[in-house]
Protein backbone atom coordinates (compact mmCIF):
# COMPACT_ATOMS: atom_id res chain seq x y z
CA UNK A 1 0.00 0.00 0.00
CA UNK A 2 2.74 2.56 -1.16
CA UNK A 3 1.93 6.03 0.46
CA UNK A 4 -1.59 4.37 2.22
CA UNK A 5 -3.67 5.46 -1.14
CA UNK A 6 -3.96 2.01 -2.60
CA UNK A 7 -6.17 -0.64 -0.96
CA UNK A 8 -4.69 -4.21 -1.40
CA UNK A 9 -8.41 -6.00 -2.33
CA UNK A 10 -6.34 -9.68 -1.36
CA UNK A 11 -5.70 -8.40 2.13
CA UNK A 12 -9.53 -7.14 2.62
CA UNK A 13 -10.80 -10.17 1.29
CA UNK A 14 -8.66 -12.62 3.02
CA UNK A 15 -9.59 -10.51 6.13
CA UNK A 16 -13.04 -11.41 5.51
CA UNK A 17 -12.67 -14.63 4.92
CA UNK A 18 -10.79 -15.20 8.39
CA UNK A 19 -13.25 -12.92 10.13
CA UNK A 20 -15.62 -15.22 9.10
CA UNK A 21 -14.11 -17.91 10.32
CA UNK A 22 -13.61 -16.48 13.62
CA UNK A 23 -17.44 -15.54 13.73
CA UNK A 24 -18.44 -18.76 12.96
CA UNK A 25 -16.33 -20.32 15.66
CA UNK A 26 -17.28 -18.01 18.27
CA UNK A 27 -21.18 -17.79 16.62
CA UNK A 28 -21.78 -14.29 16.76
CA UNK A 29 -24.78 -14.29 14.84
CA UNK A 30 -26.45 -17.04 17.18
CA UNK A 31 -25.42 -14.75 20.13
CA UNK A 32 -26.73 -11.65 18.36
CA UNK A 33 -29.52 -13.86 17.81
CA UNK A 34 -29.78 -14.96 21.29
CA UNK A 35 -29.29 -11.72 22.99
CA UNK A 36 -32.46 -10.88 20.57
CA UNK A 37 -34.66 -13.94 21.89
CA UNK A 38 -33.88 -12.48 25.81
CA UNK A 39 -35.13 -8.60 24.85
CA UNK A 40 -37.89 -10.43 23.28
CA UNK A 41 -39.07 -12.47 26.33
CA UNK A 42 -38.36 -9.22 28.50
CA UNK A 43 -40.23 -6.42 26.97
CA UNK A 44 -43.16 -8.80 25.07
CA UNK A 45 -42.40 -8.55 21.54
CA UNK A 46 -44.13 -10.03 18.49
CA UNK A 47 -42.55 -12.84 16.42
CA UNK A 48 -40.59 -10.75 14.03
CA UNK A 49 -38.68 -9.24 17.16
CA UNK A 50 -35.33 -11.18 17.20
CA UNK A 51 -35.41 -10.60 12.81
CA UNK A 52 -35.66 -6.69 13.23
CA UNK A 53 -33.02 -6.50 16.13
CA UNK A 54 -30.58 -8.50 14.66
CA UNK A 55 -30.77 -6.86 10.89
CA UNK A 56 -31.20 -3.08 12.31
CA UNK A 57 -28.45 -3.47 14.63
CA UNK A 58 -26.25 -5.05 11.37
CA UNK A 59 -27.62 -2.40 9.38
CA UNK A 60 -26.55 0.43 11.62
CA UNK A 61 -23.38 -1.29 13.00
CA UNK A 62 -21.18 -2.05 10.09
CA UNK A 63 -21.75 0.55 7.26
CA UNK A 64 -18.94 2.61 6.59
CA UNK A 65 -20.11 5.34 8.52
CA UNK A 66 -21.13 3.68 11.68
CA UNK A 67 -16.62 2.70 11.48
CA UNK A 68 -15.35 6.15 10.23
CA UNK A 69 -17.90 8.41 12.04
CA UNK A 70 -16.66 6.64 15.37
CA UNK A 71 -13.42 7.13 14.20
CA UNK A 72 -13.57 10.36 13.38
CA UNK A 73 -14.91 11.34 16.79
CA UNK A 74 -12.69 9.39 18.63
CA UNK A 75 -9.36 10.60 17.05
CA UNK A 76 -10.13 14.43 16.38
CA UNK A 77 -13.70 15.11 18.26
CA UNK A 78 -15.39 15.28 14.48
CA UNK A 79 -18.50 13.91 15.20
CA UNK A 80 -20.17 15.38 12.47
CA UNK A 81 -20.53 12.02 10.20
CA UNK A 82 -22.00 10.74 13.28
CA UNK A 83 -24.48 12.65 12.88
CA UNK A 84 -25.26 12.28 9.16
CA UNK A 85 -25.12 8.38 9.86
CA UNK A 86 -27.81 9.16 12.06
CA UNK A 87 -30.15 11.03 10.04
CA UNK A 88 -29.96 8.32 7.81
CA UNK A 89 -30.60 5.83 10.37
CA UNK A 90 -33.77 8.32 11.44
CA UNK A 91 -35.29 7.35 7.97
CA UNK A 92 -33.87 4.06 7.80
CA UNK A 93 -35.08 2.29 10.67
CA UNK A 94 -38.89 3.61 10.50
CA UNK A 95 -39.08 1.77 7.12
CA UNK A 96 -37.18 -1.30 8.90
CA UNK A 97 -39.65 -0.89 12.05
CA UNK A 98 -42.48 -0.92 9.75
CA UNK A 99 -42.10 -4.08 8.87
CA UNK A 100 -39.69 -6.16 11.14
CA UNK A 101 -41.35 -4.38 14.16
CA UNK A 102 -40.21 -3.27 17.58
CA UNK A 103 -36.86 -5.38 17.61
CA UNK A 104 -35.44 -2.42 15.60
CA UNK A 105 -35.94 -0.19 18.30
CA UNK A 106 -34.47 -2.60 20.58
CA UNK A 107 -31.16 -2.50 18.49
CA UNK A 108 -30.39 1.03 19.71
CA UNK A 109 -28.58 -0.82 22.43
CA UNK A 110 -26.17 -2.63 20.22
CA UNK A 111 -25.81 0.43 18.30
CA UNK A 112 -24.41 2.76 21.26
CA UNK A 113 -22.40 0.01 22.67
CA UNK A 114 -20.89 -0.77 19.15
CA UNK A 115 -20.46 3.10 18.09
CA UNK A 116 -19.18 3.78 21.66
CA UNK A 117 -16.27 1.06 21.69
CA UNK A 118 -15.09 2.18 18.46
CA UNK A 119 -15.14 5.96 19.08
CA UNK A 120 -13.03 4.59 22.36
CA UNK A 121 -11.06 1.98 20.53
CA UNK A 122 -9.73 4.68 18.13
CA UNK A 123 -8.82 7.29 21.08
CA UNK A 124 -6.92 4.07 22.45
CA UNK A 125 -5.57 3.72 19.11
CA UNK A 126 -4.53 7.05 17.77
CA UNK A 127 -0.79 6.26 16.63
CA UNK A 128 -1.59 3.33 14.28
CA UNK A 129 -4.42 4.56 12.57
CA UNK A 130 -2.90 5.59 9.33
CA UNK A 131 -5.53 6.46 6.30
CA UNK A 132 -5.15 2.52 5.00
CA UNK A 133 -5.87 1.10 7.89
CA UNK A 134 -9.30 3.02 8.07
CA UNK A 135 -9.37 2.64 4.37
CA UNK A 136 -9.43 -1.26 4.91
CA UNK A 137 -11.45 -1.09 7.85
CA UNK A 138 -14.10 0.74 5.24
CA UNK A 139 -13.94 -1.56 2.59
CA UNK A 140 -14.97 -4.64 4.75
CA UNK A 141 -17.88 -2.46 6.22
CA UNK A 142 -19.10 -1.58 2.60
CA UNK A 143 -18.89 -5.47 1.66
CA UNK A 144 -20.96 -6.42 4.60
CA UNK A 145 -23.41 -3.57 3.72
CA UNK A 146 -23.92 -5.56 0.33
CA UNK A 147 -24.31 -8.53 1.89
CA UNK A 148 -27.02 -7.39 4.23
CA UNK A 149 -28.72 -6.02 1.26
CA UNK A 150 -28.72 -9.59 -0.31
CA UNK A 151 -30.19 -10.66 2.80
CA UNK A 152 -32.58 -8.34 3.08
CA UNK A 153 -33.86 -8.83 -0.42
CA UNK A 154 -34.33 -12.76 0.51
CA UNK A 155 -31.30 -13.25 -1.88
CA UNK A 156 -29.38 -15.43 0.26
CA UNK A 157 -28.86 -16.10 3.57
CA UNK A 158 -25.57 -14.47 4.58
CA UNK A 159 -24.70 -15.04 8.43
CA UNK A 160 -23.22 -11.06 8.05
CA UNK A 161 -22.96 -10.93 12.30
CA UNK A 162 -20.20 -14.08 11.87
CA UNK A 163 -18.44 -11.67 9.46
CA UNK A 164 -18.03 -8.61 11.62
CA UNK A 165 -14.42 -10.04 12.85
CA UNK A 166 -13.27 -9.13 9.78
CA UNK A 167 -13.89 -5.23 10.56
CA UNK A 168 -10.67 -5.53 13.23
CA UNK A 169 -8.59 -8.18 11.31
CA UNK A 170 -8.69 -5.91 7.69
CA UNK A 171 -6.80 -2.89 9.76
CA UNK A 172 -4.38 -5.44 11.49
CA UNK A 173 -3.50 -7.33 9.00
CA UNK A 174 -3.16 -4.12 6.76
CA UNK A 175 -0.85 -3.08 9.64
CA UNK A 176 1.46 -5.71 9.70
CA UNK A 177 1.40 -5.68 5.68
CA UNK A 178 2.73 -1.86 5.95
CA UNK A 179 4.94 -2.40 8.54
CA UNK A 180 6.60 -5.49 6.96
CA UNK A 181 6.95 -3.87 3.39
CA UNK A 182 10.11 -2.01 2.17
Amino acid sequence: MPGGRRMDSLLVLGALLAGGLVGEAVGLEGRLERLGDTVKRRVGGQARFVEGFVLASLVACVGPLAVLGAFADGLRGDFSLLMVKSLLDGFAMPAFASYLGWGVAASGLAVLVYQGGLTALAQVLQQVMTPAVVTAMTAVGGLLVIAIGLRLLGLARIRVANLLPAVLLAPLATGVVAAVRP
